[in-house]
């Protein structure tokens, strides 16, 4: 399943989202990916998950293999739009398990506000769901910064994955989770290199769209909400506690040896953690 051809799914805002189908065997998990990333990066954990669940992963929009026209807003109410058009694309109806990383785990959380009942279950790790800039420390500003400077074009994937197993945070990732990470989500140019499929400018402006109504109304989110919380310290292990707190279901599990990447260090924990709460 690993390369096979995405389900091209329309949205809103004429984006057009791309939907892998990871396989496995069982109710349906949607899968929502952090910032930069796709829905691929998923294939190790959806492996681990395959005799429990049929897996689906959402490239949302800016990201992955999906389109959208030039001078869109990245805000992320779109992104949760982008979850819904899927669900409703697959006929998976009301009740499902989801599972989200980072910026995924913010949309899954919008999704729930937009349509209560949406999830039986969600698992999100590190969830950004920020109070306003004001409030908190991180407003995404350095992040975007970050990614203007990205280096996007490599001479090939393999070139590409060496650079990243080379220096963190990516150095930290178990490689065959970097390696579904590099193999899609590179193009390829026609001089035979490769580019970011997500370039550093587009995910700058992903980040810059961060702040949502999702803090504020947390408390209305009806669903079983697990989030996971990693022992780095950054803002979004900071803040994590907080949220499991506001959210009325809200569990709060603690991955202290782990980074903001631990999707990507450990997807059979990962897995592990999933299957036992969205049951």
């Amino acid at each position: 399943m690993t390369g096979s051809e995405p389900l091209f799914v329309p949205s809103t805002d004429d984006v057009t989202v791309a939907v892998h189908d990871l396989g496995g065997d069982g109710p349906p998990l949607v899968f929502c990916h952090a910032t930069g990333f796709h829905g691929r990066v998923w294939l190790p954990v959806a492996a681990a998950l395959a005799n429990r669940y049929h897996c689906w992963a959402i490239d949302l929009r800016g990201h992955g293999d999906s389109v959208i026209p030039e001078g869109l807003d990245l805000a992320w109410s779109g992104m949760a739009r982008d979850v819904m058009a899927v669900v409703d694309a697959l006929k998976l109806g009301s009740g499902i398990r989801a599972a989200g990383w980072s910026m995924g785990g913010c949309a899954l959380a919008l999704a729930e506000l937009a349509r209560p009942g949406m999830w039986s279950a969600a698992w999100a790790f590190e969830p950004i769901i920020f109070p306003p800039p004001e409030g908190h420390e991180h407003n995404g500003s350095g992040l975007a910064a970050g990614a203007r400077r990205r280096r996007n074009d490599f001479s090939s994937r393999d070139e590409a994955f060496d650079n990243y197993a080379s220096k963190p945070p990516f150095s930290l990732a178990r490689p065959d989770a970097l390696r579904s990470y590099v193999d899609f989500g590179f193009r390829d140019l026609d001089d035979g290199t490769v580019t970011l499929k997500c370039p550093g400018p587009l995910e700058a402006q992903v980040f810059e769209g961060a702040f949502t109504e999702a803090f504020a109304r947390a408390g209305e989110v009806a669903s079983p909400f697990t989030v996971v919380a990693s022992g780095d310290g950054q803002p979004p292990a900071a803040i994590a506690p907080t949220v499991a707190e506001l959210l009325p279901r809200g569990t709060l599990e603690r991955m202290d040896d782990l980074t903001h990447f631990g999707p990507l260090q450990d997807p059979d924990r990962i897995a592990e953690s999933i299957a036992a709460t969205v049951q």
